[in-house]
C-alpha cells in the first residue's frame, strides 16, 4: 500500500458501510465486495488479500469479521479496526432486527418467495468466481516457482475441494491437511532458480 493509497477514518468508514449495504445473499457476496473494494482502491494487492483471506481461516470466528478487522488494522491501526467494524456490521445489524420483526408479514409474499429462490444461485455464483480470482495469484506465484510447484499447488486446491465436497466434514480438518501438505511439499520441492541477466560487456 502506498502511502497516497491509505485511507482517512471517514473514508474507511464509509466504505464498509457501503460494503455492509450491499451485503446481500450471503458470505461469497460480501466478500467479493470487499475484495473489489481492496484491490480498486489500491489498499490490498491480490496477493495480499489471498494471505490475508487464509490468515483468518485459522482462528476461531467470523471470517469475514476478522477480515475486516485484519484490513482495518493494516491501513490505519486501532481507529481503523473500530470504524470499518462498525460500517461493516451496522446495516447488516439493523436490516436482521427489521427482517426478524417483518418477515412473518411479508414471506408469503409471491414476490418475497421469488427473490429468496435467486439469490442462492447468484451466490454460489459469486462464491465461484471468488474462488477463481483468488487462486491466480498463488497459481501464478506457482508458475514463477517452476512446474513441480506449480503441480502442488493444484494438488493441494483439488484435495482441498475433494475434502470440503464430503459430507460431514470439518473445515479445520481440510486446513490442517492442506497446511501439512504444503509444508511437505514445498520443502521437498525445489524452486526454480531465476535466470541471471548478463552483465555488461
Amino acid at each position: 500500500m502506498t502511502h497516497s493509497s491509505r485511507p482517512g477514518l471517514w473514508q474507511l468508514f464509509t466504505t464498509w458501510l457501503s460494503i455492509g449495504i450491499q451485503s446481500f445473499g450471503g458470505g461469497s457476496s460480501t466478500l467479493f465486495l470487499i475484495n473489489q473494494a481492496c484491490l480498486s482502491k489500491g489498499w490490498l494487492t491480490e496477493e495480499e488479500f489471498v494471505r490475508a483471506w487464509a490468515l483468518v481461516q485459522i482462528a476461531p470466528g467470523i471470517n469475514l469479521l476478522k477480515l475486516t478487522v485484519l484490513v482495518g488494522q493494516k491501513l490505519r491501526g486501532w481507529p481503523g479496526v473500530f470504524v470499518s467494524a462498525a460500517g461493516l456490521l451496522m446495516p447488516s445489524a439493523g436490516v436482521t432486527v427489521l427482517m426478524t420483526a417483518g418477515f412473518t408479514v411479508v414471506r408469503s409474499l409471491s414476490v418475497v418467495q421469488a427473490a429468496m429462490r435467486g439469490i442462492l444461485p447468484a451466490t454460489i455464483g459469486l462464491g465461484l468466481a471468488m474462488a477463481v480470482q483468488m487462486s491466480r495469484p498463488l497459481l501464478s506465484q506457482g508458475q514463477r516457482e517452476g512446474p513441480l510447484r506449480l503441480c502442488a499447488t493444484l494438488c493441494i486446491l483439488a484435495g482441498a475441494a475433494l475434502l470440503m465436497a464430503q459430507a460431514g466434514t470439518s473445515p479445520m480438518l481440510v486446513l490442517l491437511a492442506a497446511g501439512a501438505a504444503a509444508v511437505l511439499l514445498f520443502a521437498l520441492l525445489p524452486v526454480r532458480s531465476a535466470p541471471q541477466r548478463p552483465g555488461p560487456q
